[in-house]
């Protein structure tokens, strides 16, 4: 097994990444969500041992990834060639991929434009984005009221402060009672408030383009995982599943909307029925 955790820069992107390479094992390549780094996929992982190579990254604004030039550069599509641009840097033609809520959203774009990266696809609790303008006008107004109070932070008793208001959110269900939850939050208050801004302001839901109509069109398999207490994306996902045939969703039961931290030996045990 050989183990690299590195910095690699190329324009406009400097990557912060770690690529376990087991030699001879697919590689499936982890998008964390929202507010997540390099680290959210590390019990997954575990379980998973040597049955594959697993490539982890700092997205932009998240981590210790950084964007060297506009704000330009964290728009999904600019994005998602830096991360085409990194598996060619890696030597890696084909892959699985994972992406989680944001995670998700971005690897929802991959699959749809550079579907012949991809071998097989799991969206945990990710959408299309939203359909129409009136939707988009609404969540941009709303995530512009959340960027504002991130860039303005100054200590970081604030920014605990933010996050506990977050996971107040339905959709999380019970996460905050999760044993896990303190060590996510740890590994959450290690972002720059600012910079989160900057990826909710240009890569948040109200930002992106609808993939609905793309969406209908996919090849690529998918498997969609949604947790039972999030009830909001158990509806998109349903609606997914019934406008193309290549995506299956599954709803995993003790999980809001952070499947794999909730419910991981199901997650796993779900992810290795669809990967293998």
């Amino acid at each position: 097994m050989n183990l690299s955790t590195v910095d690699v820069s190329y324009q406009p992107y400097d990557f912060h990444y770690s690529f376990v390479n087991n030699p001879d094992k697919p590689v499936i390549l982890f998008l964390h969500g929202f507010m997540g780094n390099i680290y959210e996929f590390d019990e997954p992982i575990k379980l998973l041992g040597n049955d594959f190579s697993f490539l982890t990254l700092d997205l932009p604004g998240h981590g210790k990834t950084q964007v060297l030039a506009g704000d330009e550069c964290y728009k999904i599509e600019n994005t998602a060639q830096g991360i085409i641009n990194l598996l060619d840097q890696l030597e890696i033609q084909t892959c699985y991929l994972v992406g989680y809520s944001m995670g998700g959203r971005l690897g929802l774009y991959l699959t749809l434009h550079f579907p012949e990266r991809f071998i097989k696809v799991i969206l945990e609790s990710a959408s299309p984005g939203l359909q129409n303008n009136a939707e988009r006008l609404a969540r941009i107004k709303t995530d512009y009221q959340i960027t504002r109070k991130l860039i303005r932070m100054i200590d970081p008793g604030e920014f605990q402060l933010f996050l506990d208001y977050w996971y107040n959110q339905a959709i999380f269900g019970n996460l905050k009672n999760h044993p896990g939850y303190q060590n996510m939050l740890a590994n959450r208050l290690g972002n720059n408030p600012l910079l989160l801004g900057k990826s909710l302001q240009f890569l948040g839901t109200g930002y992106q383009s609808s993939l609905w109509d793309e969406f209908k069109e996919n090849q690529v398999p998918l498997l969609l995982l949604v947790g039972e207490y999030d009830e909001k994306f158990i509806r998109i996902n349903k609606v997914m599943s019934h406008i193309n045939e290549t995506a299956k969703i599954q709803i995993i039961h003790q999980a809001g909307h952070n499947v794999h931290l909730e419910n991981t030996s199901v997650f796993v045990e779900n992810l290795r029925k669809f990967f293998i």
